[in-house]
């Protein structure tokens, strides 16, 4: 769904859910890294919900933590192509109400 609506230059995509109070197996928590010119002149928090609208139907039903790295090309280019980690885990889950 991110390839076709962003034609990213740089898309990854982590299943960091081995990360969090989760079982065995579990695939709720990821981490995306997109790069795309379509971010070029928005405001992070544009940006993120621009992915959030395109995952909204997964994020619904099977996420439940999204961590986002939504870059331009520029900003990749300058960051030297480095991923960030993602921010550890707090606890809880939407089981817990």
């Amino acid at each position: 769904m991110l390839n076709d609506e962003l034609q990213p230059l740089h898309l990854e995509v982590l299943n960091e859910s081995h990360m969090h109070n989760v079982p065995p197996g579990s695939e709720s928590h990821f981490k995306v890294t997109v790069v795309s010119q379509k971010f070029e002149g928005e405001m992070l928090v544009a940006r993120h919900r621009l992915v959030n609208d395109i995952l909204a139907d997964l994020l619904d039903s099977q996420i439940h933590a999204l961590a986002l790295h939504t870059l331009t090309r520029d900003e990749w280019f300058e960051r030297g192509n480095d991923e960030r980690d993602s921010p550890p885990c707090l606890g809880g889950s939407k089981a817990d109400g």
